[in-house]
């Protein structure tokens, strides 16, 4: 039994679900002095690496993992999408998102679920227990409901996302600092309504990890200067799920789980550079800085992470590629990017997914045609802005997501971990709850044997 005494006078089983983005599983395994709780959950519980999906992006993987559904389903591909039929792009927000989420089937059972920080869920439903959003949200005034949530928050200076900014600086310090008092104070918050012991799902995303892995994640590869720091705030994380583990009763099963892995970056692939100087992308004017500015001429363009589209007849607004042509075209482009190689000679692109592997859906219609997963160590970027180079050192972003290596880890022992991706999360939880749903309304399926 845990610290805290059930108040509800129910026996229903209830998870607590704590997402821990962008943390690798190789890290937790490697590192158990830095991860006591962790490392205590995989002895006796259930743990393992997973994949995530097709691209491996924050704003694409948290509607996946939430629903249990790929991108074609959610609607969700990435940082930013474009319109149907248009060249105009847009940043997915949680409108955006046209499946039910975990926390609405939870709802639907009679069943109440409080939901803090997952990106992608702004603005906040106010058809569950409470919610504040996460990433992409502009405040916590807007963010939170009910009025109670939004007062206590604003009561302890929550804070919804690190200052990214501050990781651009050469000395780390002030970023550092900002994540520490970033991750406290979403900790502050999470353990006050855990302990509430009102919810049967408490679902809270911890973002800050992806932030640190960002500009850090080097310092820990090559144990540069900074690494001790790193290690520091993972202990600090650990010590977070650590407290909220202690405070759980034996009706209720705690998971843990990333979105994506991650690597160091070597190199930034400018992925629009590229097809421009191979002669797949035209712009009408030199200066561009928007996809609206291709050419009738283009055969193709490419959205981040490594998403490329072919210019299409009959899609997009000035299409150049007949529908005829599609497969023999898509082939040509898929076999260019599986030869790309950096100066050095490396192979860039480990594999290229075609549309129909990746996504399926009744809101495919904006998917990419394939998308490229690289090497470790190549950032496929795909602004248009123009650069002198393909290929570009990393800057101040240092780290970079990778589609292995995601984390799942289960306090229960005796669920077989597998073959898994992030997709399988959400039927898993609801039968964690004991909550009935249909097998085939998710792409993945419970773990739960």
């Amino acid at each position: 039994m845990g610290l805290i005494d059930r108040l509800r006078g129910t026996d229903d089983p209830r998870v607590v679900f704590l997402g821990i983005d962008g943390v690798p599983y190789r890290l937790i395994a490697s590192e158990p002095e830095t991860f006591p709780n962790l490392t205590a959950m995989i002895e006796s519980g259930s743990a393992g690496s997973i994949e995530s999906i097709y691209p491996p992006e924050t704003t694409a993987c948290w509607p996946a993992i939430t629903t249990g559904s790929n991108p074609g389903e959610t609607g969700v591909y990435g940082y930013q999408d474009r319109e149907i039929g248009s060249y105009d792009t847009y940043v997915p927000m949680g409108r955006d998102v046209q499946h039910e989420r975990i926390w609405d089937l939870v709802t639907e059972a009679g069943r109440d679920a409080s939901v803090f920080n997952v990106p992608v869920t702004f603005p906040p439903q106010r058809t569950v227990q409470r919610m504040v959003s996460g990433f992409l949200a502009p405040d916590v005034d807007a963010a939170a409901t009910p009025e109670e949530l939004r007062s206590y928050l604003d009561s302890i200076d929550y804070l919804i996302d690190v200052n990214a900014k501050l990781g651009h600086r050469t000395d780390k310090s002030d970023f550092l600092d900002h994540a520490r008092r970033t991750l406290d104070r979403r900790q502050k918050a999470f353990r006050e309504y855990v302990e509430r012991d009102d919810w049967d799902l408490f679902v809270g995303v911890y973002l800050t990890p992806d932030r640190i892995n960002h500009f850090l994640f080097d310092q820990y590869v090559s144990g540069g200067p900074d690494r001790e720091a790193f290690l520091a705030f993972y202990e600090r994380l650990d010590e977070c799920i650590g407290e909220i583990r202690t405070a759980l009763d034996r009706d209720t099963t705690l998971v843990v789980a990333s979105d994506h892995g991650f690597a160091p970056i070597d190199r930034v692939v400018n992925c629009n550079e590229w097809l421009e100087r191979s002669d797949w992308l035209v712009f009408r004017d030199r200066d561009h800085d928007a996809l609206a500015d291709i050419d009738d001429d283009a055969r193709a363009y490419s959205l981040g992470p490594g998403r490329f589209y072919l210019n299409l007849e009959g899609r997009e607004p000035r299409g150049s590629v007949p529908q005829a042509e599609y497969e023999e075209t898509r082939a040509e482009l898929k076999r260019q990017l599986e030869e790309l190689e950096s100066p050095a000679g490396k192979p860039v692109v480990r594999r290229v997914v075609e549309t129909e592997t990746a996504f399926r859906g009744d809101h495919d219609e904006i998917a990419p045609d394939l998308v490229a997963i690289p090497h470790d160590g190549f950032d496929l970027k795909a602004d248009f802005l123009g650069h002198e180079a393909v290929f570009e050192d990393p800057g101040p972003r240092t780290g970079m997501h990778s589609f292995d290596d995601a984390a799942l880890l289960i306090d229960e022992p005796g669920v077989t971990i597998d073959d898994a991706d992030i997709l399988d999360i959400a039927p898993t939880l609801l039968q964690l709850l004991d909550v009935s749903f249909q097998r085939t309304a998710f792409d993945g399926a419970s773990l739960v044997q």
